[in-house]
């Protein structure tokens, strides 16, 4: 079992360039300290077993850490009275129903007269009288979820978003409800009774929200037995599928806990990228007859054949490819990499020399491919490289601390140059010494 820190930055991964299993599938690695603090047991059973499939409730004697290392009921009185938080950063609901933004902001005063700042005088009040606070996007706002967020992108290779709920004694923010995202729930303070259902729309889509299907979800958390039906405490964690009916009530004192949303990619994901592929053949962008009435079956039959025969033979030809390039480019860019100080970047471009180390940034995604020329893909752009520098790029993209000087393949002014460039780029950063 891995053991993490129960204090200080979350411990870092950088994905290297991807690497394969023998039969063309991608492996499992062992060091996923990020995933580690969510699930207890076997993370390889996890991930055949529950993933996408079935909920699991992990108690905290059986993780690694608790999770005030990640974030505490004081972060949430800081981010609330003294950060300048703006919507849509808080919501703030009872009994599932959200309050309206301007019952909670306004401006900031003298110089800070934007009008949607987070007012810590109404928040306050609105907690008292047992709404449920929301803080949104933490992977964003708080240091150490912006590491944690960054590392359980790279160990679940999802795209990953972190809310927390912050409900007062005996209140309940939100009733049965689905999410269009698989969440752990990872219980900070308090204790909160968590009940889970089976879905009744099983692996929804991002725009099939459980108000689709809000009757059915009604009647399933009503009248079905709960596959999960028990209390979080602290350090204890909750794995729910996207599709699952989940709702929490808070029980003797504030409750708070963090969901974090795992933005699963899916099959349909392919669908869509091969459909945009097939918008590069003329034939399938030709026009449809004029005074063509779409809302027509019969019209529709006399061109449907045509168009499902070439758009099929747009899909048998699809080259992985082609797909890989458009899908790099869609999702690579869904979670940002670890920050990168731009003072203190630029000043290590300026003192670059013989001696310095460096090392990939934290949850950068980049697939290196090798050829004349090298070719680094990122998730935004791609750079090239001679040939000459493959042996000096690999080692600098696989994630280890690399020293300028004892790079393989290239003189010292060479390594300098590439580095420099490297860093230029933010591909890689230097380390502290």
């Amino acid at each position: 079992m891995t053991t993490v820190p129960e204090a200080g930055p979350f411990p870092q991964n950088n994905h290297p360039a991807e690497q394969s299993s023998a039969d063309g599938g991608e492996q499992l690695r062992d060091d996923r300290p990020a995933l580690r603090r969510c699930v207890a047991g076997d993370l390889d059973e996890f991930a055949n077993t529950y993933w996408g499939s079935r909920a699991l409730l992990s108690h905290g004697p059986d993780l690694p850490a608790p999770y005030d290392d990640l974030f505490s009921l004081d972060a949430v009185d800081e981010l609330l009275s003294r950060r300048g938080l703006r919507t849509p950063f808080l919501r703030i609901a009872k009994n599932g129903s959200v309050v309206g933004d301007s019952q909670f902001t306004g401006p900031a005063g003298a110089g800070a007269e934007i009008a949607d700042q987070v007012r810590d005088d109404k928040v306050a009040a609105l907690f008292a009288s047992g709404h449920t606070v929301v803080l949104q996007a933490l992977h964003r706002t708080w240091p150490a979820l912006v590491d944690f967020s960054t590392q359980l992108s790279a160990d679940a290779g999802h795209p990953v978003q972190i809310n927390a709920y912050i409900t007062p004694a005996e209140s309940q923010g939100f009733s049965a409800h689905y999410d269009v995202h698989d969440v752990f729930v990872l219980q900070v303070a308090g204790e909160k009774h968590w009940t889970v259902h089976e879905p009744v729309h099983l692996d929804p889509l991002r725009n099939q929200p459980w108000t689709d299907h809000a009757q059915a979800v009604g009647e399933a958390a009503r009248d079905q037995a709960p596959v999960i039906d028990e209390v979080l405490r602290p350090g204890d964690a909750l794995y729910v599928p996207r599709g699952f009916l989940h709702s929490a009530k808070a029980l003797g004192g504030v409750s708070a806990h963090l969901t974090v949303g795992l933005h699963t990619l899916t099959r349909y994901l392919l669908v869509q990228e091969l459909a945009a592929l097939a918008a590069d053949q003329v034939s399938l962008r030709t026009a449809l007859p004029l005074g063509f009435d779409p809302g027509d079956p019969e019209q529709l039959a006399q061109v449907l054949p045509q168009v499902v025969e070439l758009f099929t033979h747009e899909l048998r030809t699809a080259t992985p490819e082609a797909l890989a390039d458009r899908l790099r480019r869609r999702t690579w860019s869904s979670n940002r990499p670890a920050p990168l100080p731009p003072l203190a970047h630029a000043a290590s471009i300026t003192s670059l020399a013989v001696g310095t180390t460096v090392r990939l940034r934290a949850g950068l995604r980049c697939r290196l491919v090798p050829g004349d020329p090298l070719v680094l893909q990122l998730p935004d752009r791609t750079i090239t490289f001679p040939p000459a520098t493959t042996a000096a790029v690999t080692e600098l993209v696989s994630g280890a601390d690399c020293k300028v000087g004892n790079l393989p393949g290239l003189d010292d002014a060479d390594q300098l140059v590439l580095v420099r460039r490297l860093l230029t780029e933010a591909v890689v950063v230097a380390t502290a010494q």
